[in-house]
Parts: structure tokens; sequence; C-alpha cells
């Protein structure tokens, strides 16, 4: 939480999205731009997207991780109902892991937290184990913003008004959004309810020391840890231009 110029009024800053697999760092830099970072995992389920897969980079160029999940009927399925449908997908992702990253530069300093995460998760559910992973690469980047899941009234069906809701139950008067949902949101119905809405900009992002050309943005945030470990931070933006934001 923090305090706007005005002294007598506090702000809180809220970001709302679907749990992912490994997502890349600029969801990371959106939980550390937010005050409460809400799992909106109460939502359908939608196939060939990124709540059970995500991107590394190999010599070969880039190659898609997928967790399998039970999908019934017409993927009417909420995310945190989904089931992974084979137990030993853990330990396929981390050997084709360790053999694309055993020569990174930060491999062997962050192999161990890593390698427990994918031997010894045991969660059925696909929204506990993208949260479990979450959690554990927040601790390793220096995110401390608390996480916490939607439990918006359920029969609020209109995408604008049920993110609007979850953002007044957290007492939020500000809500920061990724820029494709700019498609969607109604942004003048969160005004007049006093919650202002900002937009996460992932242009500008800087280049880091990948193993691989062409260089990549777009795979999961393991692919920075790996590469720059503890220096991960200053390839994010939020680190670099938090002070100015809040």
């Amino acid at each position: 939480m923090y305090v706007s110029t005005d002294s007598h009024k506090i702000n809180k800053r809220v970001a709302i999205i679907q749990s992912n697999y490994i997502p890349w760092k600029g969801y990371f830099d959106i939980i550390n731009s937010a005050d409460e970072f809400i799992l909106f995992d109460d939502v359908q389920y939608t196939k060939r997207d990124w709540r059970n897969r995500n991107k590394i980079k190999t010599s070969d160029g880039l190659k898609w991780l997928t967790i399998p999940v039970e999908v019934s009927g017409k993927y009417l399925q909420k995310i945190r109902d989904v089931k992974v449908a084979d137990a030993a997908w853990g330990s396929r992702h981390w050997e084709i892991i360790k053999q694309c990253y055993a020569n990174a530069p930060h491999f062997k300093e962050f192999r161990g937290i890593f390698e427990d995460l994918y031997l010894n998760t045991r969660e059925v559910y696909l929204s506990q184990i993208n949260f479990r992973f979450i959690q554990s690469v927040n601790k390793i980047l220096g995110i401390a913003t608390p996480i916490s899941w939607s439990c918006a009234q359920q029969n609020i069906t209109d995408r604008s008004k049920r993110l609007l809701c979850i953002c007044k139950e957290a007492g939020a008067n500000e809500y920061v959004s990724g820029p494709s949902a700019k498609d969607y949101l109604d942004v003048e119905l969160f005004q007049k309810e006093g919650v202002n809405v900002k937009w996460m900009d992932y242009s500008g992002y800087p280049e880091y020391g990948q193993q691989f050309l062409p260089f990549e943005h777009a795979v999961s945030v393991i692919d920075l840890i790996f590469n720059e470990g503890n220096n991960s931070p200053q390839f994010m933006k939020s680190f670099v231009q938090k002070s100015g934001v809040n």
C-alpha cells in the first residue's frame, strides 16, 4: 500500500490476472507494481492458452512446456477446478529444463529451488501448481506483494463489472491491467466508482544475456533467472521505475 500526494488519502493498487504456468517477466512486473495481486481463477479455463503452458529458449529455438490437464465438456470448467492429467509432467519438464539450461551462468545457483518444485510438487489442481511456482519466483526476485484469490459474486457475468467488484472488495482505488484488456474494459465504469485504471506498458524491455540468438523476450521468467541470477530485477521495468510509479 502506498500514500498519495494527498496525505489524508491512502491509495491501494491491485492487479487481477488468471494464473499462468511459469509466466514471463511482464507477469511478475505487474505483481511487483501492485499492493495486492489477485489470482482470477474462478473464471472459465481456456484451452491452448498460458494457463498450463509456456515457452523456453533452446539451441533449436523456442520450445513449449505444457502441463497435461483434464478438461471435460466444452471447456466450461473454471481454472481452479482443472486437474492435471499426468502426475509425471514435473519430471519430464525438469529433464528438458536441465538439458536446455545446464550451461546457463546461474543454473547451478538456482537449480535446487526449481528441482524441488518440479520433482516434489504434489498438487493435482493446475491453479495450485501455478500458485506455488509464482510464489517461489516472487521470492527469488524479491517481490513481496501479497497474493490472494478472487471471490467476486458469481452472478456477475460482465467482465468489467466483475473486475470492478473485485477491486472494491479489496478496498482498491487503482487497478493496473495488461494492455490486452483495452479491447473490453469499461474504463468509465471504473472511474465512476472511484477506481482509476492504469495500463501496464510492456515495451522497451532491455535485452539480457540470453544463451541463444536471436533474443526473445516472450519466454518464461526462468530463462531470465538462469541467465542473470540475482541481477534479474535490473531487466524488469517495475524494479527500475517503481519509485516513480508509486
